[in-house]
């Protein structure tokens, strides 16, 4: 009896391990950095009376402390993503396409560690 699934590429688990780590890391301490900035936008505001409808400089403050909110968002859902990947390398589901269940390239895993579903599936093109 043979299968007719694709066999799944080999994954080097400490690897993979490492290389998550590092950018869990390296996002942990970008939305460190960016929780300061908006720290400090934000004390930096309450220091002055700012009309941000009157105010000439209270568009610009409003538009930036937006900004780092966002960045600070997009940040702390990569490092959830993050954390995802390295509990799907645990149970040893990492590499594996959630959508279709056939193989992630190897390649759409080095540019995207997290990504979850293969690049069709991920295209809105379901095997």
């Amino acid at each position: 009896m043979s299968d007719s699934s694709p066999a799944f590429p080999p994954i080097d688990r400490g690897s993979v391990f490492r290389r998550l780590a590092v950018e869990r890391a390296s996002t942990s301490a970008r939305i460190a950095a960016l929780s300061r900035d908006f720290d400090a936008i934000v004390e930096a505001n309450a220091l002055v009376a700012v009309d941000d409808e009157h105010d000439p400089e209270g568009s610009s403050t409003a538009f930036e402390r937006a900004h780092v909110a966002s960045l600070l968002a997009q940040a702390s859902d990569h490092l959830a993503e993050l954390d995802r990947a390295l509990e799907r390398l645990e149970r040893g589901a990492y590499g594996r396409c959630e959508r279709c269940g056939e193989p992630i390239p190897a390649e759409r895993l080095e540019v995207r560690p997290a990504a979850t579903t293969c690049v069709p599936c991920a295209a809105g093109r379901l095997r």
